[in-house]
């Protein structure tokens, strides 16, 4: 049976937790991270040395990085519904995924450590403002992309880049700051929000 490793409340453990919902992938979790097993144990570290969760075990596989994993899953799963074969689909998402990891991820970190986590690293107000700037336009983005396709974030069906964006909006809605207002990432939100793995791992109300 596949082993996920790392605290359920985690944004990327709960990429994969919400692809095995979909999926009916069966699994068994083992808390690891802030609150639980340091992943900078010996143990942990011979599986990712990079002290991050998650990490999969699947037979004889051990993989990291949450995006990496949820590919591997899908690819190894039957889930070729929401991560086609073919390219130019597959490319789309996988597009959407990166932008996800590489920029808007990076763009909300200074504001949500300090509005959210309250972490004293995180206590420059002019580089507050300066995330919360970056993220706004990040999401700004999101909503035009939205606004093409009418539905999801490559077109009218659900797929794989929707778990980590799906997740990203959530985070944006839970961070109390004055938000501008996007009629389409709301949208998305609401329909994002009928499907079940979504109500239990992504609007949840965890950050």
């Amino acid at each position: 049976m596949l082993k996920v490793l790392g605290r359920s409340d985690s944004i990327n453990v709960r990429k994969v937790l919400w692809l095995c919902d979909e999926l009916n992938i069966e699994y068994d979790r083992e808390d690891w991270g802030r609150g639980f097993r340091s992943p900078k144990e010996a143990e942990f570290i011979k599986l990712n040395p990079n002290a991050t969760i998650p990490v999969i075990i699947d037979a004889d596989l051990v993989l990291w990085q949450s995006n990496s994993i949820i590919r591997y899953l899908a690819n190894q799963y039957q889930g070729q519904a929401l991560y086609p074969e073919t390219a130019k689909p597959r490319a789309l998402i996988d597009q959407w995924m990166d932008w996800q990891a590489l920029e808007l991820n990076h763009s909300w970190t200074y504001a949500l450590m300090n509005l959210f986590r309250k972490s004293p690293d995180h206590q420059d107000p002019n580089l507050v403002k300066k995330s919360i700037n970056a993220w706004t336009e990040n999401m700004g983005i999101l909503d035009e992309q939205l606004a093409k396709t009418g539905a999801y974030i490559i077109g009218d069906q659900f797929t794989l880049a929707d778990i980590p964006l799906g997740l990203s909006v959530q985070r944006w809605y839970l961070t109390p700051f004055e938000k501008t207002e996007f009629h389409h990432v709301k949208k998305y939100y609401e329909l994002l929000s009928q499907r079940a793995a979504y109500m239990k791992w992504g609007n949840n109300g965890q950050n």
